[in-house]
Formats: C-alpha cells, sequence, structure tokens
C-alpha cells in the first residue's frame, strides 16, 4: 500500500512540473518564431520548413548569390538575378539558406553584381515560399528592405587555411616594418614562370567555377572562353595590376610575369586602364559596367577592389630591392608615372576592407603556391596583416 503511495505521489509531482512547463515551453517558442508578416517575419529556417507556396515575409542575412542548386558564390557575382539569405551571416552550408528569386523591378537595387555591398546585411523580402534552383526559395517577391545590422568586423578577419601550415612562422606576432621584413622573406625567391607561360597558368588560376571552359575577366566580370586570349577586339589579354611601367619591369621574368599581380582581362578595357593608379571616382566605363576612370586614376567594379588591395600589396611585399631586384611601394599618391609607386594607399586600404576574402581568390592563391610559384600572397591568408603594416 506505502509503495502504490509512493508511485501516486511521484506521478502527482511529475504532472505538476509538467503543467508549469508547458506554457514557459510554449512562450519560448513562439517568442522565437514569426508569423510570416511584415512586422514579425519568418527566419530562414522557418521559410525551409514551410515552402508551401505562400506569401510570407522572411528576414535574414545576404550570404551570396545562387547558381545551382548546390552552389552559392560569395564574389565575383556573375548578374543581380538572386541572392542567398540565412539565419547567419557567416553560414556556408546551403540545406540553411533560402534561394531569393530578384524580380526585374529589384534588381539594380538588389542584386549582387550591382550592390556587393549587401553581403552580410539584414533583409526582409515579401514573396512566394516556393522552389528555386530545386531549393527551398522565395520568389515573385514584392517587397525588399535593408534593415541593416551586419556584424562584419571592420577588418576583415582571417580564414583558416590548413594548407599553410608554418609557412607564416616567422611573421607570427610582428607588425610594422619588421612583419613587413619577414613575409618578404618568406615568399621572396618564387619559381619564376615566362611571360609565355602565364597565358597556360591564368586559365587555371582564373577559371569559371561555374565553366571550366572560361576564364573570369577581372574589370568586366565577363565570363569568357579560355582560348579567346590575344589583342583583338573582345579578346582577353594579360593585366599587369601592378601597372609594369611604373618600375618599368615590363614582362621580364619576375615582377614582370608574377600570377599574384596578372590577371585576365578584356583587350579594350585593359587599354584603358594603362598604367593609372587605383582611387575612387571619374567616369563610367562604356564597357566595363561599375569601373570608373579619369586621367590619373582607375576604380574597379566592388567586386573585385579587395583583389586589386590584396595584389599591391603583394607586390610591395615581394619586391623589395634585394636581389637585383626593383624596391616597389606603395604611396597616397596618384600619377606616379615611371617611379616604382603604385596608389593610393589610403584608398587601397578602404577597398581591402569593403571587400572581403572570397573563395575566387583562396582558390587563386593555393593554385599559384602548388603549381606554379610556390609562393602565396600573404594578404589573402591574413587580411588583418595590411593593417598591421600600413595604418
Amino acid at each position: 500500500m506505502v509503495k502504490n503511495r509512493n508511485v501516486c505521489l511521484l506521478f502527482s509531482w511529475i504532472l505538476i512540473v509538467f503543467i508549469l512547463i508547458q506554457p514557459l515551453q510554449s512562450t519560448v517558442t513562439n517568442a522565437a518564431a514569426g508569423d510570416g508578416s511584415w512586422s514579425t517575419p519568418y527566419s530562414v529556417s522557418q521559410a525551409i520548413s514551410n515552402q508551401n507556396n505562400s506569401t510570407k515575409t522572411v528576414q535574414g542575412y545576404v550570404v551570396g548569390q545562387p547558381t545551382s542548386t548546390t552552389t552559392v558564390l560569395t564574389g565575383s557575382f556573375p548578374n543581380d538575378y538572386a541572392l542567398a539569405i540565412a539565419d547567419n551571416a557567416n553560414e556556408t552550408n546551403t540545406a540553411n539558406m533560402i534561394y531569393v528569386q530578384i524580380p526585374t523591378s529589384f534588381r539594380s537595387s538588389y542584386g549582387l553584381k550591382s550592390n556587393p555591398s549587401l553581403m552580410g546585411e539584414s533583409v526582409k523580402i515579401t514573396g512566394a515560399l516556393s522552389a528555386y534552383f530545386s531549393h527551398p526559395g522565395l520568389k515573385n517577391s514584392t517587397a525588399f528592405e535593408v534593415m541593416g545590422g551586419s556584424p562584419a568586423d571592420p577588418e576583415p578577419t582571417p580564414t583558416p587555411n590548413p594548407s599553410t601550415g608554418a609557412y607564416y612562422d616567422a611573421a607570427i606576432g610582428k607588425t610594422g616594418a619588421a612583419l613587413k621584413s619577414a613575409l618578404h622573406n618568406i615568399i621572396d625567391d618564387h619559381t619564376e614562370i615566362s611571360y609565355s607561360n602565364v597565358w597556360t597558368a591564368l586559365r587555371e588560376t582564373d577559371e569559371d567555377p561555374n565553366n571550366s571552359n572560361n576564364v573570369i575577366l577581372l574589370y568586366t566580370g565577363r565570363s569568357q572562353s579560355k582560348f579567346t586570349n590575344g589583342g583583338n577586339v573582345n579578346d582577353w589579354n594579360r593585366e599587369h595590376v601592378w601597372a609594369k611601367s611604373h618600375g618599368g619591369f615590363g614582362t621580364s621574368m619576375g615582377a614582370g610575369t608574377d600570377l599574384h599581380h596578372l590577371r585576365p582581362t578584356d583587350v579594350s578595357v585593359n587599354g584603358t586602364r594603362s598604367n593609372l593608379d587605383f582611387d575612387n571616382g571619374g567616369n563610367e566605363h562604356s564597357e566595363a559596367s561599375g569601373n570608373y576612370y579619369d586621367s590619373d586614376s582607375w576604380e574597379p567594379r566592388d567586386s573585385v577592389k579587395g583583389d586589386v588591395a590584396r595584389m599591391l600589396f603583394y607586390m610591395a611585399v615581394r619586391y623589395e630591392g634585394d636581389s637585383g631586384e626593383l624596391d616597389l611601394e606603395l604611396n597616397n599618391q596618384v600619377n606616379n608615372g615611371t617611379a616604382p609607386y603604385h596608389g593610393k594607399l589610403s584608398v587601397l586600404l578602404q577597398w581591402h576592407k569593403q571587400d572581403p576574402v572570397d573563395n575566387f581568390e583562396r582558390t587563386r592563391n593555393e593554385i599559384i603556391y602548388t603549381d606554379y610559384q610556390h609562393n602565396r600572397n600573404p594578404f589573402i591568408d591574413h587580411p588583418e596583416w595590411a593593417s598591421a603594416i600600413w595604418e
């Protein structure tokens, strides 16, 4: 009888605890979940779970541009047609993303090719919860709004790269001139290639990740056949991002063939850029949308501004005047002409922060290290070192 009484008491206590906890549990769940209205939007995880073609508002962070069911680009955006959003601004797993189709009327304001600065921003979007690219999606959207709140740090943070191993050990803990000298000694004496072999190398380093037959052109962003290189109109050629006249190294082995600053570009666009320094402003180029230039400077499109800055940072560290090489240095000027200087440093540091390292750059850096020169661009592996040296 006593045993039965104890069992009954235990059951009663369990029932009381359950009754007390259940309302609290419901409150917590409901507080975290929106109803899909504009004032209380769905989270991305809710939108993924409710692909029923209903019209709802979803809020999430912009994490890239989807180009296939399992591919989301984080840079070198090909067009303004789509967004990927997630509950976490640093999300990389496509299973945790919603793909958003951008209607024509919203593309100029919300497409990533035109607005790469949207990366990491919180946005609210109203549309139909329906598959896009055979993936949980939001289609036929009728409202977009940037909520802000990007959690990104002002200074780009390094992404761990297991392949570097002990490569940078001699530089760890240093700043300023000591860091610059240590990095120079690490990346110096790379394996040099001929200028003719640069064609072959660029077909690998700048391959379009969505089309292995093509390369991506630096300033236009155009995907173009690997074998349409040459000197004719609409061909691509070899752009020296550190203009070869800035120091007069031409196309000689060494600085003239260093893949870390050589990129495929449209022939006529390359001709317009010529040997201009880099700065903001000017007139938009008619063939390369998003690029601006005037008599003394060139401003590349937003999604490669950081690429350009990091290539010039590399050159200023790699070439320090030893072993009979030029001493290339960055300064805060334009119109550097034939002097071994390139500018404008303050703008390059700004671009470096504005356009963080993306997967295209990381892949390119790895290919150059593994297959060609056997040295790396430190500012792709450790973006924080730019400010440690020059700020």
